[in-house]
C-alpha cells in the first residue's frame, strides 16, 4: 500500500456501539452517528474502541463493522477500528480485515485479562504493527488491562515500527506523558483520555500533546472538538481553559458508570441512535437518567443539533 499514514490529532471520538430494540448491531444507526460526527467538527473517529463494547460482539460482529463502515468512512472522516482481541495471531487477523476493508488506522491495547509480561506486551505490539501497513494507534490502559505499556517501551516501539501514529494515554501520571513526548521527540501523536478522575487534557495539551481521544465527543462533538485543538497560540490557550471548566459536568457524566454505560444513555436520552448495552453491562437507574437528561437541558445539546 502506498497510502499515505494518517496521524490523528484534536478531538478523535471513541464512538458507542448502537444497538437495535432486538439486540443487533444498528448499521444504520452507527451510519448516522458517523454522519452526526463528520457534521460536527470531530476529526477522527475510534469504532470498537472500549466505548464499542468490542469484548460484547462475536467475531463475525465485528468483521461486518469494519466492512460496512470502514467503506462508508471513505471520504466521510478519517477511521480506526479497534482490534485487539485475545491472542496475537488473532489480532493481526482482524488488524489485517481492517486493513482490506478501507480503515485509515487501527488501535491495539494489550490484550484483557491476561496481563502478560512487559516484553511479552511489547512484543505482541511489535508484530501487530509489523502486520498492517496502514496507520496504528497504541491504546495505554493500564485501569482496563492490568499493564503498563512504559514509556521506554513506547519509545522502542515508535522507533522500530514506523506505522505507530499515536499514543492515547489513560494514566494518572503526568511523568509519562513527559516522558513518551521527549523520548520520541513528538513524532508520535499523544493524545489523552477526558476522564475528569485523571484530569490529563490541560497538561497533555500544555506539553505539547496532539489532543483528545475522548467519550464525551458522543454527545458533544462541536465543544470538545474546539477543547482538543493543540496549543498554537495563547487563544486557544485561553479558550481550552475555559472550555474544560465549562464542560466538566459533562465529562463527569458520561463517566459516572463504567464506560459505555453511561456514555450510552446520554446519548439514547440525544434522540441517537444507541440502544442499550449487552450484558452483563446494566443501564444506569431511573435517577440517573433523570439527572442526565437535566444536565443535556442544561446545556442545550438538543437544540444545539438540531435534534429536538
Amino acid at each position: 500500500m502506498n497510502k499515505e499514514l494518517y496521524r490523528p490529532q484534536g478531538s478523535w471520538v471513541a464512538l458507542i456501539t448502537p444497538f437495535t430494540a432486538k439486540g443487533e448491531v444498528d448499521m444504520d444507526g452507527y451510519k448516522g452517528l458517523i454522519d452526526f460526527q463528520a457534521a460536527n467538527g470531530t476529526s477522527t473517529l475510534l469504532i470498537m474502541g472500549s466505548t464499542g463494547e468490542p469484548t460484547l460482539l462475536t467475531i463475525a460482529e465485528r468483521q461486518a463493522i469494519i466492512r460496512e463502515l470502514g467503506p462508508y468512512c471513505n471520504g466521510r472522516i478519517p477511521v480506526f477500528f479497534g482490534v485487539t482481541m485475545g491472542s496475537t495471531a488473532a489480532t493481526i487477523e482482524l488488524a489485517r480485515y481492517a486493513q482490506e476493508n478501507g480503515a485509515d488506522g487501527i488501535v491495539i491495547v494489550p490484550p484483557p485479562y491476561i496481563a502478560p509480561p512487559k516484553e511479552a506486551v511489547y512484543q505482541y505490539l511489535k508484530q501487530v504493527c509489523q502486520s498492517v501497513e496502514i496507520a496504528v494507534g497504541l491504546y495505554n490502559n493500564p485501569a482496563r488491562v492490568v499493564v503498563n505499556v512504559d514509556p521506554e517501551y513506547i519509545v522502542r516501539l515508535a522507533d522500530e515500527c514506523p506505522n505507530l501514529v499515536a499514543d492515547k494515554e489513560a494514566v494518572p501520571d503526568i511523568g509519562q506523558l513527559v516522558s513518551v513526548i521527549d523520548g520520541t521527540e513528538g513524532r508520535l501523536r499523544l493524545l489523552c483520555c477526558d476522564s475528569p478522575a485523571y484530569g490529563l487534557i490541560i497538561p497533555t495539551l500544555g506539553i505539547g500533546g496532539h489532543g483528545t481521544a475522548n467519550v464525551t465527543g458522543n454527545i458533544a462533538p462541536r465543544e470538545i472538538a474546539e477543547m482538543s485543538r493543540p496549543w498554537d497560540s495563547w487563544e486557544t490557550v485561553t479558550r481550552c481553559r475555559e472550555l474544560y471548566f465549562e464542560l466538566l459536568p459533562l465529562m463527569e457524566a458520561v463517566y459516572s458508570s463504567p464506560n459505555p454505560v453511561a456514555t450510552k444513555a446520554m446519548v439514547r436520552l440525544m434522540g441517537l441512535p444507541a440502544g442499550y448495552c449487552r450484558a452483563p453491562l446494566p443501564d444506569v437507574p431511573a435517577e440517573t437518567l433523570q439527572a442526565m437528561e437535566a444536565l443535556i437541558e442544561r446545556f442545550d445539546l438538543k437544540k444545539k443539533y438540531g435534534l429536538n
